[in-house]
Formats: C-alpha cells, structure tokens, sequence
C-alpha cells in the first residue's frame, strides 16, 4: 500500500491510488494494534456490533426485571433479587424493587436501548462495515477520526454503566431528563448520565462526519449518487440528521451539567420549591427550553433509529425477490424529505405544555405530512414484492417481518399526533406500545435481518436457517404479545412510570376511584410479563447460533451467496485490508435483477457492459 506521502492531495477522489484512504493504517501489527485501536472501518464496525449487542442485551435485562415489579409488585425477583441487593443495597433490600430502583432502571433502560444498543446498532455498526464496501471505498474517509468515534461511545457506556454503583444509583428522571427533577433529585446518578450523553453525542458526530466524507468523496468510479444502493443512501441521510440535531441537546447537556454541579439556572425557575422549602437557585431559566432543545434532537433520533433499518430491508427485499426495488428514485426523494421533515415536529411531544393553538395546529400539520414519505417508502417495499421469485430464508422473514410492525407503529402514532386526543394519550402505555412498534419488531427485526444478511460476508460461514427461522416466528409472537396489550392498556387510562403497574389506582384496590383500571386491564400486566420473559428465551437459538456459526458453520459457498449485485459482495471473504483486490469500477445501478437477455439472474454493478453486437 502506497504511504500517504505519494499521494497527491489534490488529486481528484477517484483518481487516488486504491487502498490510500485521506488516512492511511497498516493492516498488520500486534493485538492491541489490530483488534482494540484499530483504524480499520471493518473491525471498528465489529466492535460497534459486539458492544452494541451486549447492550441491548443489558437494557432488556433491565426491563425483565421492571415486569416483574409490574407483575408482582412488590415479591422479591427471583435469580437476579439478592444480586442486586448485593450490589445495590437498600433499593433493593430482601430483593425487592423499591420504586427509587424501579425508575432508575427505566430511565436507563430506555438511554440504554436508544442511545447505547440500537444507534450503535444501526448507524455506528452497519455503516462501517457495509459502507465502505457498498460504494467500492477502501476505508472510512478519515480512519482515526473513526477510531476516535468508538472509543467516545465506550467510554460513555462505561460512564452509563458506572452510575450504577456509585451511592444514589442511576439516574431516575427518565431517559429524557426532564429539569428541575433532573436537577434537584439527590443523587451524582443525574450527573453520570450527562457526562455519558456527552461522550455518546462526540461519538455519533464523529462516526456522521465521516460517513458523510465518505460517501461524497471515497465513491468508486462510476458510481453516481442515483447508482448509490437505497442503504448508503438511508446511511447518508442519518449522518446529516445526526450531525445537525445533535449539538443543540450537547450544549443543553453542558448547561443541564452546570445547574446541577454549579448551580447555574439555565433551566431552573425562579420559586423552586423542593421537598417543601424554596431551591437555593437564583432562577430565571425555564424548564421548557431543556424539552425543546431535547426533542429537536429526539424526533430526528427516531429517524435516525428507522433510516437505516429501512435501508437494510430493501437491500434484503431486492436480492431475495429476485427483481430491482419499485420505485428507486421516489424511495430515495421520499428519505430526503423524511430527513428534512423530521426537523419541524419535534413538538408534537409538548402538546401538554401549554403552547398556543397556532403553534400546536403547525406541528399537528407537519406530523401528518411527515407520515406520507414513510409511506411512500413502505408501499415502495410492498410493491418490490408483486410479481418477485421470493426466496424465504431468514433474512427475508425478518425483512417482511418488519413492514406490517413499522406499518403497526406508525398507524398508532396518528392519534399522538393530535392535540386533541394525545391530551388522553400522552404518558401513558399506548405511548410506549406505539414507540416500541416501531423500534423493537420495526427497527430491531432490521438490524437481525442484517446480521443474517451479512454474516457470511464478514465470517466466511453461514447462519443455521432452521434456527434463525425459529427465533423470528418466536421474536414476532411475542413481541406482539408485548406491544398490543400495551395499546388497549394506554386507551383505558394505565399511566407510565409506575412501579406497581397501576395498582394503587385500580378498581380492585380503591373501588371508588373515578376511572380506576378494571381487573381486565390489570392482569394483562401479567401477560405481558410472561411474554417479555418468553422474547428473552427466544433470543437463546439466536446467540447460540451467531457464536456457534461464527467456529463452525458451513462454509459459504462462494463470495457472493445471495447471488447479490451490489459491490460488497464482490470482495474476498472475508474482504481484506483496503478490500478490493483492484480498484472497482460501477457499469450499472445497484439493483439489476433479472435482466432479459442475461445469462444469470443478477448482474453486479462493477460488472462491465457486453459489446454491442451486430
């Protein structure tokens, strides 16, 4: 590989020699070189899988344990109870979840899932390592900065993880960390979580940064922007939302940082009365600005979550139906203006705050705007499948799994976008059954999907297709066995948050309460407990079969199993250092299926046109 000294900065992008990325790294070196501070873009992308999947198992840990509390409120947990009594103390004495513990284990658990398991997921992992390979890029444009990128995201895990065990636990104001209770609570918890939040925000602007350097700058020859496949367009798209919604909630983490440790009052009112007497706070800041500055971050968080699962559910739809996406342009026009849109709804979540009716009539406008490009998406998705050659492996059930859920999610969330009737919704379970809809049998379903999809990419061997097909039909059961009851439960009134599911303010415990949870409602908190622990069960056939696949799977049978069209499938397995043997070069669009004429079903994009005959 030639050193970056031979290269000519200005030289065009594609004319730079292959294999010399703006930041050259030598493949080779000792263990901490290649496998811990790696600059290259596919082990950094594994190592955003790897921690990304034990998150996601550690906050659904979390919330095996709040159904337990909800189902059997006050019993100890059984396995796990004298663990956290140990390791906890009182919050847990006896093994009970006191309801101290039980918020701070929800607050963690939504940060956890979000901004620690499935970002990480979906942007930090998928991105680096399909990427590159997608666009025939020999690295990330800027390799270091990459690096750099992880090790911010672990070390705010780390600090996540660490507010555990400090005196006062976690923090307990909710994942979003609402102010003056995100302030005033008396616990270092709060502060763990905000030190966090900033590194895990350095972190996504670096990883977006480069994507973004990337995709403009590191395509192969002949690869232009509408021969680029929908999933580095779905990527692109997410590094512009991440970059340009995330430092508002960094500086607000910063000034939420300062009223806690050194009693500024950026979102403290003047008169705080806590536990009774007045805050010693000098006032004058309001708490709503903390909401805004926060959901104008997390509603394009939303999409940062569902851009990318969309992308790997039409690479997938492509290649197992045998035919090019419907509507390739329209399905990328339709992300742009979902990317754009995404900025002007964020307060569709403060309709409870007070605003105005002009303001709250904008956001209900753009909210129900915003719901037609995801639906040119989706009927894009449904219509590649008429008249396709369907191949149901298990990567195409976790695909076709998630259109009908993302469709269920985004349904459910018209009635959220109204003034009128989130008044009655707003805080309760319908909230969460709607927004997991969308995240855990929509963008999860995706991401396992994509694991399937290209995991004989990156190991060389196959996963076991009885026993992914197992943890699908299991996962989707379950997860709707979870979700759904929640809607019903939210319509009939069940507020979020409460450590004993609701039962002070049933019907069976104060039956004079006006609006009080009937019985019916009440034991579907059991129900949806069993089923949380049966999707955790179900998950066991999964990493069996990732870890056993990984040593002693069957081999893939070639470079390109699928019979796929797009670059990433014509490298080695797995693809080198610099990944392409020879620069590649793109002749054709990304999804070429079933061309007349041709000898075979697919036909890749670096494969060059036939002469003409005469």
């Amino acid at each position: 590989m030639q050193a970056i000294a031979e290269i000519d900065p200005l030289a065009a992008p594609h004319a730079r020699p292959h294999g010399a990325a703006l930041e050259t790294h030598d493949g080779a070196g000792n263990f901490w070189r290649t496998y811990v501070f790696s600059t290259d873009h596919k082990v950094i992308g594994i190592q955003y899988a790897i921690t990304g999947l034990c998150f996601l198992f550690f906050g659904f840990l979390l919330m095996t344990m709040m159904r337990w509390q909800i189902a059997k409120p006050g019993e100890p947990i059984p396995i796990f109870g004298p663990l956290l009594q140990a390791v906890l103390g009182d919050t847990a004495a006896k093994g009970i979840m006191s309801p101290d513990l039980y918020n701070s284990f929800g607050a963690m658990h939504g940060t956890i899932m979000v901004f620690l398991a499935i970002v990480p997921l979906a942007f930090g992992a998928f991105a680096n390592l399909i990427v590159p390979l997608q666009i025939g890029a020999p690295d990330m444009a800027f390799p270091r900065v990459n690096m750099a990128s992880y090790q911010a995201y672990f070390i705010g895990g780390v600090i996540m993880l660490a507010s555990f065990i400090i005196p006062g636990g976690a923090a307990q104001a909710g994942w979003t960390s609402y102010p003056p209770l995100a302030t005033v609570v008396a616990t270092d918890g709060q502060t763990y979580w905000i030190v966090g939040m900033v590194f895990l925000i350095t972190s996504s602007l670096l990883g977006a940064v480069n994507v973004i350097a990337t995709v403009i700058q590191l395509r192969a020859p002949g690869l232009h922007w509408f021969r680029l496949p929908f999933f580095v367009w779905a990527q692109f798209v997410t590094a512009f939302l991440l970059l340009l919604a995330f430092p508002p909630l960094e500086s607000a983490a910063v000034m939420q940082l300062m009223d806690k440790v050194a009693h500024t009052s950026f979102f403290l009112p003047a008169g705080l009365a806590v536990a009774g007497p007045d805050g010693h706070v000098s006032g004058g800041g309001n708490p709503l600005l903390w909401q805004h500055l926060f959901w104008f971050l997390a509603h394009p968080e939303v999409y940062v979550l569902i851009l990318p699962a969309m992308g790997i559910v039409c690479e997938i739809i492509a290649n197992n139906t045998r035919k090019p996406v419907w509507g390739y342009k329209s399905l990328v026009y339709a992300l742009l203006i979902l990317g754009f849109l995404s900025f002007i709804v964020w307060a569709h979540h403060m309709y409870l705050t007070g605003m105005g009716t002009k303001i709250s009539t904008f956001f209900q406008t753009t909210t129900i705007i915003i719901s037609i490009p995801s639906v040119i998406i989706l009927t894009c998705l449904f219509l590649s499948l008429w008249g396709g050659s369907i191949r149901f492996n298990t990567p195409m059930l976790f695909a076709l799994g998630f259109l009908p859920m993302f469709g269920i999610g985004g349904l459910t969330g018209l009635p959220l976008g109204f003034a009128t009737s989130d008044i009655h919704l707003h805080d309760t379970y319908y909230v969460i059954g709607h927004f997991h809809y969308v995240v855990a049998p929509g963008t999860i379903f995706a991401l396992f999907a994509g694991i399937y999809y290209w995991f004989p990419k990156f190991t060389g061997r196959m996963m076991n297709e009885f026993w992914g097909k197992v943890h699908f039909w299991l996962s989707l059961i379950f997860m709707n066995l979870i979700f759904q009851p929640m809607l019903f439960q939210g319509m009939a009134g069940m507020l979020r948050r409460m450590a004993d599911g609701g039962a002070n303010y049933s019907a069976a415990r104060v039956p004079d309460a006006v609006g009080g949870l009937s019985n019916y409602i009440m034991q579907m908190n059991t129900m949806i407990s069993y089923a949380v622990w049966m999707l955790g069960l179900a998950q066991v056939p999964f990493i069996i079969n990732f870890f056993y696949s990984m040593w002693k799977g069957p081999k893939a049978p070639s470079d390109n199993p699928w019979q796929a069209t797009t670059l990433e499938w014509q490298t080695p397995t797995p693809p080198p250092h610099g990944n392409f043997l020879t620069a590649p070069a793109v002749f054709r669009g990304p999804y070429e299926y079933s061309v007349p004429g041709h000898a075979q079903d697919f036909t890749p994009q670096n494969q060059p046109d036939r002469p003409a005959t005469t």
